[in-house]
């Protein structure tokens, strides 16, 4: 079976899985994304933000503390998005269950769109994109990782187990879905180029300011060896972009 979207969190064992995964110290999400992240989104003071595909809504607490205005996450997932609630209990912050690509933001109604490790998971990039530009007041910024494209373009070394030390990249070229084993299922990615992601930001009237790759930074890990593993090949891509 095939899962598309948000739906893989919806299934029981799939979830309390990703959820082992995701919170383990040396996470990609927690030791190479979330760094740059911050340093991209900047000071949140006053501001109102969304956040696409939010899952637990961890960042939400962040920004939160950092002193944003409002949080507002949007997630499909319905285990996702009642751990976020729960999570935010006493904050500032709200969760709307509804997939990205239904969502329907008011004009000029937030300060800062983020999302991380999400919308790769879209085969409607593009009117997400616009969506984000219709919500965002002018100068507004939109910043969000999805995985890299190098990682995207081909399955085969997903079929492999255990920590890689190399990896296959191929078909870089051919857009579209791909089925990757992932957690013991088969997640549907839609794999697009850095230039894709370019062009349809621009598309939708974004200023792209700054783009990273997430290069490892030693401070950020317990374990050297899994220090050197990360800089062999990139896992994220990041834009930074102004309405």
């Amino acid at each position: 079976m095939e899962f598309r979207g948000s739906s893989a969190y919806d299934e029981g064992e799939f979830f309390e899985n990703y959820m082992k995964r995701r919170t383990r110290p040396e996470s990609p999400n927690n030791v190479i994304e979330k760094p740059v992240l911050l340093k991209l989104i900047g000071n949140v003071k006053g501001k109102r933000v969304c956040d696409l595909g939010c899952g637990d809504a961890e960042i939400g607490l962040d920004l939160l503390q950092r002193g944003c205005l409002s949080y507002t996450g949007v997630e499909g997932s319905e285990n996702m998005a009642q751990l976020a609630a729960k999570n935010l209990e006493g904050q500032a912050g709200k969760v709307e269950l509804s997939p990205m690509e239904e969502w329907q933001p008011l004009t000029e109604q937030f300060d800062l769109v983020l999302s991380r490790f999400a919308l790769h998971y879209l085969t409607d990039l593009d009117t997400v994109f616009q969506k984000v530009h219709h919500t965002l007041v002018d100068g507004g910024k939109f910043v969000f990782s999805v995985q890299h494209p190098v990682l995207t373009s081909s399955a085969k070394s997903a079929e492999a187990s255990g920590s890689r030390t190399d990896w296959i990249v191929d078909d870089y070229f051919n857009q579209g879905e791909r089925a990757e084993p992932w957690i013991g299922k088969k997640v549907i990615k839609y794999h697009r180029t850095t230039e894709e992601y370019f062009r349809l930001l621009k598309q939708a009237g974004f200023k792209v300011e700054d783009l990273r790759e997430g290069t490892p930074n030693a401070e950020n890990f317990s374990s050297e060896s899994e220090y050197q593993r990360r800089k062999r090949i990139p896992v994220v891509l990041m834009f930074s972009c102004v309405k």
